[in-house]
C-alpha cells in the first residue's frame, strides 16, 4: 500500500481507536463504537481497499473523477466508497476524504455521545486526567455537568451556557471562546500563567486554534 502514513493519520485524531474484525480481515477505525474508516485485507494480510464514508453526492463526484475510488466494497455504496490502495488518488485528497468521513460518523451522534467519543467535556477539559475523576467526580458528561466543585444540584456554569442553554456540542461553537465564564470558574490554586496554560490546552482539545 502506497499510503503508509494512514494508521498515523487516523490514530491522531481525537478519540479514535482501531480493531481488527476477524470474519471480515478488516482493520477498522471508529470514532466512538461506530466505524468511520476500514483497511480491507486479503488472505495473505495485504490491503485491498481502504473503505470510507462520504456525502452522497462528494461520492458519486469523485468516483467520476477517479477510477481508483469505488462504490464501497461489502458496504452501503450509496454512502461508502472504496479506495484502491495502490491507485493514483492523491494523499492530500485521500486525507480529505477520511477527514469528512470522521466528521460524518461523528456527526451522526448525539451532542452527548460525541463529547463522550472525543473524551471531552464540553470545555475540552480531558475528564480522565483529573486526579478527581472516578472519586470525588463522576465526570462532566457523566454527571450532565453536575461536578464536584459545584453546588449540589447545579452544574458548572460552562456547561450551563454551552450545553443546556446555547444546546452546542461544546463551546468549540460559540464565538466568545474563551468568555467571561471561562475565566469566572477559574480553580484559585492556578496561577495566572498556569490558568492560561490550561485554557489553551481545552482550546486545541476542542480543535480551535
Amino acid at each position: 500500500m502506497r499510503y503508509l502514513w494512514l494508521d498515523d493519520y487516523l490514530l491522531k485524531k481525537r478519540g479514535v481507536t482501531k480493531d481488527l474484525q476477524p470474519v471480515w480481515n478488516w482493520i477498522r477505525y471508529k470514532i466512538g463504537e461506530k466505524m468511520f474508516a476500514a483497511v480491507c485485507l486479503d488472505s495473505d494480510g495485504k490491503p485491498y481497499y481502504i473503505n470510507l464514508k462520504l456525502r452522497p453526492e462528494e461520492g458519486d463526484f469523485l468516483r467520476r473523477q477517479y477510477p481508483d475510488i469505488l462504490p464501497g466494497y461489502y458496504s452501503d455504496k450509496v454512502h461508502w466508497n472504496s479506495v484502491r490502495p495502490d491507485g493514483l488518488v492523491p494523499d492530500d485528497l485521500l486525507k480529505q476524504m477520511l477527514d469528512e468521513s470522521y466528521a460524518l460518523v461523528l456527526g451522526s451522534m448525539s451532542k452527548k455521545q460525541q463529547r463522550a467519543a472525543l473524551g471531552i467535556s464540553c470545555c475540552g477539559t480531558e475528564c480522565k486526567k483529573c486526579s478527581f475523576y472516578g472519586k470525588q467526580c463522576a465526570g462532566c458528561n457523566e454527571s450532565c455537568g453536575k461536578v464536584f466543585h459545584v453546588p449540589d444540584g447545579k452544574a458548572c456554569p460552562i456547561y450551563t451556557c454551552s450545553v443546556q442553554k446555547k444546546r452546542y456540542v461544546s463551546c468549540a461553537g460559540c464565538s466568545e471562546l474563551p468568555c467571561e465564564i471561562w475565566k469566572s470558574v477559574r480553580d484559585p490554586a492556578m496561577s495566572e500563567q498556569q490558568f492560561e496554560a490550561s485554557i489553551d490546552e481545552r482550546i486545541q482539545n476542542l480543535g480551535r486554534e
